[in-house]
């Protein structure tokens, strides 16, 4: 379904800055029953790709479902018959459930759904929508059809990888993913897809032909990998945080079997450490030392630089894992207080980490010598670097920076504010200087994640705007798109939406360069 928003005074209160040229695609759950069956977690919905494409102060609206092998199953039959993260499904009710396990049982890991809805990546000129499994789906950004469905194992020993990719300098994009099982190892691999390869000359070929692997990284235990769902990169490292949220593998093989859902096969440890993997993507190969932190779950990385012989990594961090129990579609109709609140609080938290430090350093000793900061890195009685970090805000999450500033020191962060509700009613920018912070915010809107579009003749970072889909429950009103000044956080402008808008999660910005 199309809909065309004219900038017209009915539709645009302020304005559509002329220099905006270009499309805001977004991906996330927009149908959680089919039938009369329902999803059980909010993450397991089915994918709504939406977009507004901006010409001339003008905006036009358009959003289709994406029409995955999971999507047109599931309309065919009219019920769910493909298993989510949180929903187990079972296609064949008539069929005993203990014959279909034989044949979950025969692979290591079950296949998974191509229901690609948390992000959009760029592979070479492609775009595809992404979740974590090893499936993605190219789409048309412009008419947003879907197009191939990809596996990432015909190109690399990859069951499942982030949807969130980096993008360096020359327009290769670097991606990580868990490879399960391959020769009796499981493994993280950060891999590239150059941004000109041989698709290029041949539009039929994917530009995962060409992928390479950078490095491979043995999981700590073998059995039971590290869920990760972002990673970290500089101009000369990558940063894989392997966290004690640990997916096992044995269960998961034999869920379907057990009648469980995915999810229920990751648990948190807290007992455990988790270990910071810095790889040189000079030698492609990790830095001899062990560095790592107490317990904590990690989901979006913010930005890393390096500083003085050291690398500084800014995350969203968490105590725990509760945060995923909350989107159970349950617990969100609840009504929710303070004090049902099951998920531990978002804090934007910084990491150093130094690469050149006195190896003759005592126990104890704080080895970071960057002197605006106050985390500590300290070696401990077996050798290994302890890092205890810096807590910058908390109550943040979505976070999103001006992309120019990806792998350098950056000043500004925009992201979406929580409470404790797991859904923002704000959305924010913060110094993480000066620590202050600005926030717009409206009655009865809900902002999805913000994301920093550059002036083209701006010189300093935050010279830009920010644009972010806004659904309204006021029912006297219409969900709209919202752009803000990145530099004073005022209203420039907003764009109403004579449609269904939906809560989403990631997307990406595609300039118009013409």
């Amino acid at each position: 379904m199309m809909y065309t928003i004219l900038g017209k005074s009915s539709y645009v209160q302020g304005c559509i800055p002329k220099w905006l040229k270009g499309t805001l695609l977004r991906n996330g759950p927009g149908k959680h029953s089919v039938g009369e069956m329902s999803y059980n977690h909010w993450f397991d919905g089915l994918s709504l790709l939406h977009s507004f494409t901006f010409k001339n102060g003008e905006v036009y609206y358009r959003s289709k479902f994406l029409r995955s092998d999971t999507y047109n199953s599931n309309m065919e039959a009219n019920r769910i018959v493909v298993s989510e993260f949180g929903t187990m499904a079972y296609p064949d009710p008539c069929k005993n459930i203990f014959s279909k396990a034989f044949t979950y049982l025969s692979h290591v890991v079950p296949e998974f759904t191509d229901n690609c809805l948390i992000n959009i990546i760029k592979f070479g000129d492609d775009y595809y929508a992404s979740s974590e499994t090893n499936f993605i789906r190219k789409i048309d950004p412009e008419s947003l059809d879907t197009l191939d469905k990809v596996d990432y194992l015909k190109y690399l020993t990859v069951n499942l990888a982030t949807s969130h990719p980096h993008y360096d300098n020359e327009g290769n994009t670097l991606n990580m993913g868990t490879s399960i099982g391959d020769k009796g190892k499981t493994k993280y691999m950060i891999f590239k897809v150059p941004s000109k390869t041989a698709a290029d000359n041949d539009k039929k070929k994917s530009p995962l032909k060409s992928a390479e692997v950078l490095c491979s990284i043995p999981a700590h235990h073998l059995l039971s990998p590290s869920y990760y769902h972002s990673f970290g990169m500089t101009e000369n490292y990558v940063i894989l945080i392997e966290l004690p949220l640990k997916l096992d593998i044995l269960k998961l093989a034999t869920a379907y079997f057990r009648g469980v859902n995915w999810a229920s096969c990751i648990s948190f440890h807290s007992d455990e450490k988790t270990w910071f993997h810095i790889v040189d993507k000079r030698t492609k190969k990790p830095v001899a030392e062990k560095f790592y932190s107490d317990a904590l779950v990690c989901y979006h990385h913010i930005n890393a630089y390096e500083e003085d012989g050291h690398v500084v990594f800014d995350i969203i961090a968490y105590k725990d894992n509760s945060l995923y129990e909350m989107f159970y579609l349950a617990n969100l109709r609840r009504d929710l207080s303070q004090e049902t609140r099951v998920t531990s609080a978002p804090t934007y938290t910084r990491f150093v980490v130094p690469l050149q430090y006195d190896k003759k350093a005592e126990v104890g000793v704080n080895l970071v010598k960057i002197p605006t900061t106050t985390a500590t890195a300290m070696k401990d009685k077996n050798g290994e670097i302890c890092c205890q970090p810096e807590i910058l805000c908390e109550g943040v999450e979505l976070p999103r920076i001006n992309y120019d500033y990806n792998g350098k020191k950056h000043r500004y962060v925009y992201a979406s504010h929580v409470e404790w509700r797991p859904i923002p009613t704000k959305i924010v920018k913060f110094n993480t200087v000066t620590k202050e912070m600005l926030s717009w915010t409206d009655d009865m809107c809900w902002p999805a994640e913000p994301l920093f579009v550059p002036h083209p003749d701006g010189k300093e970072e935050d010279d830009g705007i920010i644009l972010s889909a806004i659904v309204c429950s006021d029912p006297k009103k219409s969900s709209f798109l919202l752009i803000l000044d990145a530099k004073t956080f005022k209203e420039v402008g907003r764009a109403s939406v004579n449609a269904d808008v939906h809560l989403d999660l990631h997307g990406i910005f595609i300039p118009d360069n013409n």
